[in-house]
């Protein structure tokens, strides 16, 4: 499907995949599909001291119910963005290890919204469509913040030639919400997390604003979306 067309997909930062009752509650999501909706779980790779066993057997179950993506968080499981280190190498390592527990996530989202140039390059290496650039600006960020900005899906070009599928997130759930009433674009890719299932206001929230959403466009996967134009890397940069 061209990336122009009135299409919505959704996806879901999979933050607490070890927590039961988060699981719990996120696997029976999957597996109801809300409004039709095949969601992507883009999951956060373990941390050291983790049960990369668990995670693996819930990532097979979450790739079996839809698109399966990589998460990172740098710094801790709840401190996303990098606070030391080389990032593009973490996700790098991160990437070939769930590939040799016979994972294959297909996308990519930095946690934090985190993006540059270095780890653009390792999502390419690693043949990931990417997530992290949203069509706005986190209000939580700093200035100059490295991060990624696109409104809507396109091939990005790196400097080396290489290119990137990207699908921006374009609406936090809250934020799709409120849009509902109002113009959407041509793709809406709504993110929201798995922990706000835990909330029975969030889960209502969800629910509602799905069901409105595809009445409004047609309700697909990831997978399912492509481009047509191209964009440089500098263009999209937003440090």
């Amino acid at each position: 499907m061209p990336g122009t067309q009135g299409y919505a997909v959704v996806s879901c930062h999979v933050e607490r995949p070890l927590d039961d009752e988060v699981w719990r509650r996120y696997s029976q999501l999957l597996r109801r599909r809300p409004a039709g909706f095949a969601i992507a779980s883009l999951m956060r790779a373990p941390a050291d001291g983790e049960d990369a066993d668990l995670h693996a057997a819930r990532a097979r179950e979450a790739a079996e119910l839809g698109p399966l993506g990589h998460h990172t968080h740098w710094t801790s499981p709840t401190d996303a963005r990098p606070t030391s280190g080389n990032p593009a190498e973490r996700v790098l390592a991160e990437g070939h290890r769930l590939r040799e527990q016979g994972l294959e996530p297909r996308f990519y989202c930095g946690g934090g919204w985190y993006m540059d140039a270095p780890l653009m390059s390792v999502v390419a290496e690693l043949g990931y469509v990417d997530c992290t650039a949203t069509a706005w600006r986190p209000e939580y960020l700093p200035a100059g913040a490295p991060r990624a900005a696109l409104d809507q899906p396109a091939w990005v070009r790196l400097d080396d030639g290489r290119r990137v599928l990207e699908l921006p997130t374009t609406h936090s759930l809250g934020a799709a919400a409120r849009r509902l009433a109002r113009p959407l674009p041509a793709v809406v890719h709504v993110h929201f997390h798995d922990f706000e299932l835990l909330d029975p206001k969030r889960r209502l929230a969800l629910d509602l604003t799905l069901a409105v959403l595809a009445r409004r466009r047609r309700s697909t996967e990831l997978g399912a979306l492509s481009a047509e134009r191209e964009v440089a890397w500098a263009d999209v940069w937003a440090g």
